[in-house]
């Protein structure tokens, strides 16, 4: 695993989400922008007039079971030492869903529901596409393109996909997870995202 695969798998999510507002024409449904962030709960400040929001955190990383480095294909890093194969991880993502207005909360996670569900695995041409575009922004907002090199190059030697599944918490887990934020609760789906050995044969 690169370095910042962490942030790469973080910054590809939030390009789809993004990308899929506007081609559900979600703004034009509920009468305005949305934006898709990836701040710690706590930092979204809850107001009468909030902005119509998606936000994506990172709040847990934990060993991915049952993937071995058998998995990945091996490579040199330089001419004395091979490359080791990827860190395997499980992260765990908290969607929350804002809103100012009636159903606003609600169409989003429902948005977002439906897009993920539509696409619960991300090749690897897809991982490596989505990384372009974050680093071809421009805004300052993305990822620096000094930086997703390395994570791009990484790729060319271990090929991964991303797979996406929906996580379900009970009552009492919800409760610790919000407590533990430290902030109000807001509508929000739990994502677990497993990073794995792109299919033999599939192009990088």
């Amino acid at each position: 695993m690169h370095a910042l695969h962490l942030a790469s798998v973080t910054a590809v999510l939030k390009y789809r989400l993004e990308n899929g507002l506007v081609e559900c024409g979600i703004p034009g449904a509920i009468g305005g922008d949305v934006i898709v962030s990836t701040l710690p709960p706590d930092r979204i400040a809850g107001t009468a007039d909030e902005r119509a929001q998606l936000n994506l955190f990172l709040y847990q990383a934990a060993p991915q079971t049952g993937l071995t480095g058998n998995g990945w294909r091996r490579g040199e890093g330089n001419d004395r030492m091979p490359l080791a194969p990827p860190l395997s991880l499980e992260l765990y993502y908290l969607l929350s869903a804002y809103g100012a207005h009636d159903y606003q909360p609600e169409i989003l996670l429902g948005y977002a529901l439906q897009w993920l569900h539509q696409m619960p695995v991300l090749g690897a041409p897809a991982v490596r596409a989505a990384l372009e575009a974050c680093a071809e922004t421009g805004t300052g907002r993305g990822l620096p393109r000094a930086l997703v090199e390395p994570t791009l190059k990484a790729l060319e030697t271990y090929p991964i996909e991303m797979r996406l599944a929906l996580q379900f918490l009970s009552l009492e887990e919800t409760s610790k997870l919000w407590s533990a934020l430290q902030t109000r609760y807001r509508p929000s789906l739990i994502y677990k995202v497993s990073l794995a050995p792109a299919k033999a044969g599939e192009p990088v």
